[in-house]
């Protein structure tokens, strides 16, 4: 069974089992990321990470895009109005790219459409990403005067400097197909295919020891930029080694049965 809500933001929360499934609801305006949807975003993911219940997550928008990235309609208004525009990293509220990075639970995009400026942002911040053969992929950030922040510290992080900075300064698309081949996306299928792989994905890893899939998300994001000795010493999460799950997960394999998780 499932249940679901819609936030009036924009935002369709849907808890499918331990799978929870948030979707941008926005797509008169591209799923763009006004203020709201991005505070209502950040709640759903901090809940996700302390109720317990979530065990993955999947994050996808309605329509002909995935997300267009911030609401320029918004932010233009606020200039008109002489608000003080202030930097991704200088707000009050956290950004939620660094949320969606520092989510215990994994995080699966699912992009059906276009996921540019923003959106590009917030899909690289997730942990696996499923996409469309053909939609676009940028940070057009330079050509309207804006910084791409995440994507400026984290694209070249995940592929090699050249092709990022060409990204990054030229702010031209390239294709899921490129990618894919680039290792920016985990799976290409057909448009309508999307949504249900990603759901695949996230509920075989939310089949899986919650404890032990925690632990490696956490160890995998914080150890990837430490040194080997530093990394393999991470204490990050209860241990699962030490956990009641370790001693259900062996003797459930061993009496070629279903494990059942109890998360301590």
């Amino acid at each position: 069974m499932s249940e679901s809500q819609r936030y009036e933001s924009g935002l369709v929360v849907e808890n499918r089992g331990h799978v929870r499934v948030l979707t941008l609801d926005r797509p008169e305006r591209r799923n763009a990321l006004s203020t709201d949807i991005q505070a209502d975003l950040v709640e759903e993911l901090l809940d996700a990470a302390e109720g317990g219940t979530v065990r993955a997550i999947v994050l996808t928008g309605n329509g002909p895009a995935f997300c267009a990235g911030f609401d320029l309609k918004e932010i233009r208004a606020q200039d008109e109005r002489g608000e003080r525009f202030r930097p991704p990293m200088g707000r009050p509220g956290r950004s939620i790219f660094e949320v969606v990075t520092e989510t215990p639970v994994p995080i699966v995009a699912a992009l059906q459409g276009h996921a540019v400026a923003g959106g590009f942002e917030l899909a690289l911040a997730c942990d696996l990403r499923v996409a469309a053969p053909g939609i676009k992929f940028g940070l057009p950030e330079a050509t309207i005067g804006m910084g791409a922040n995440f994507g400026s510290v984290v694209l070249p992080k995940r592929i090699p400097m050249g092709i990022a900075l060409e990204m990054l300064l030229v702010g031209e698309y390239i294709s899921s197909e490129d990618a894919e081949r680039w290792g920016l996306v985990n799976r290409i299928v057909d448009a309508d295919a999307v949504l249900a792989t990603a759901l695949d994905l996230a509920e075989r890893i939310a089949a899986n020891a919650p404890i032990s899939v925690r632990r490696m998300k956490e160890t995998a994001v914080k150890g990837v930029e430490l040194p080997l000795w530093q990394a393999l010493r991470l204490d990050v999460g209860p241990n699962p080694y030490l956990s009641e799950d370790r001693r259900e997960g062996i003797a459930a394999y061993l009496e070629k049965r279903r494990p059942e998780w109890r998360g301590r």
